[in-house]
């Protein structure tokens, strides 16, 4: 398992390296210039020279990228280029709100989505089985944006039982914390929870059909037994796959439930930095965005080694 986690970790490294120079190349090649908003267009030659020397943009952008590189691995992601702000700042500012609503629209998909899809595969071919995949079906299509409009205006206006704007951080109320990222977080984790029922249901039906499944049957185990102790076990990976999958598009969905609900996390950090052309700040959050996105599938990899001994052998 720590020979794992080390590989993954050790290969991380170069990842992010990649991506970095990538991005950082592109955004250099986007149209415009962060300069014309800053100064307008009234600005004369000696001013415009005179910016570019302070935000460093008139080196060659192998320098700038350089100097950039150099500056990250000691944890400055540079400053913004409209403010003295710092990158790293406003990211580990406005990270939390987006991870809050990930980690609780998860909470809701594997709330709801693992009991109903194990249920549904124990009872194949019921009606509750076909009820379930109905809805699931139906829970897969519904965008996650539409889903918290539904959801803001009887909870978060006319009933008023949870805020319907807002963030509370966990460390001044956990009870106000969770208020605030209710509403968000259903509407994240119904799709999710969807998906994940139709990965359960499909995951519990085909152990079922093995032959140690059989086996432990014939020899007078108990149906509880038999679920909980194998069945479920070796249903766990395919699942344990979904939820990592779910993660990461639920973090694509909080960029955008965020504006609905008026939290300023990473996704209004995101978008701001693209509609200004902030290059910093665009560089930050790609970087910060794709190092959440590699721990999460590294966790997956280690709940692979808890459920399966041959990932921890190997």
């Amino acid at each position: 398992m720590i020979q794992l986690l080390v590989s993954r970790i050790i290969g991380l490294v170069p990842l992010l390296l990649i991506v970095s120079f990538l991005t950082f190349g592109m955004l250099h090649m986007v149209p415009g210039d962060v300069r014309d908003r800053i100064l307008g267009t009234d600005a004369t030659a000696e001013q415009y020279e005179a910016l570019g020397e302070k935000l460093g943009l008139n080196d060659p952008i192998v320098v700038q990228y350089a100097r950039w590189l150099f500056n990250a691995v000691q944890g400055d992601l540079g400053t913004s280029a409209y403010n003295s702000q710092k990158v790293t700042d406003a990211v580990l500012d406005t990270l939390p709100v987006t991870l809050s609503l990930t980690l609780g629209g998860m909470f809701v998909a594997i709330l709801i989505g693992v009991p109903a899809g194990v249920y549904a595969g124990l009872h194949r071919g019921s009606y509750i089985d076909r009820a379930a995949v109905l809805i699931a079906t139906i829970g897969q299509s519904l965008p996650n944006f539409w889903v918290a409009m539904l959801l803001v205006i009887p909870l978060g206006l006319i009933w008023q039982v949870v805020p319907a704007t807002g963030f509370v951080s966990p460390s001044d109320s956990i009870t106000e914390w969770i208020k605030s990222i209710t509403v968000a977080s259903i509407a994240l984790g119904t799709s999710a929870s969807a998906a994940l029922a139709r990965q359960t249901r499909g995951a519990i039906i085909d152990v079922l059909r093995q032959d140690y499944i059989r086996t432990a049957r014939s020899k007078g185990l108990s149906r509880e037994v038999v679920t909980f102790k194998h069945a479920l076990k070796n249903a766990s990976v395919p699942v344990i796959t979904t939820i990592g999958f779910q993660v990461n598009g639920l973090l694509g969905g909080a960029l955008i439930v965020e504006q609905i609900f008026g939290l300023h996390g990473f996704g209004s950090l995101a978008i701001d930095a693209v509609r200004t052309q902030n290059m910093p700040m665009m560089q930050g959050v790609v970087i910060m965005g794709t190092l959440v996105i590699v721990l999460v599938n590294i966790g997956v990899d280690i709940a692979y080694g808890f459920v399966n001994p041959k990932v921890r052998s190997s």
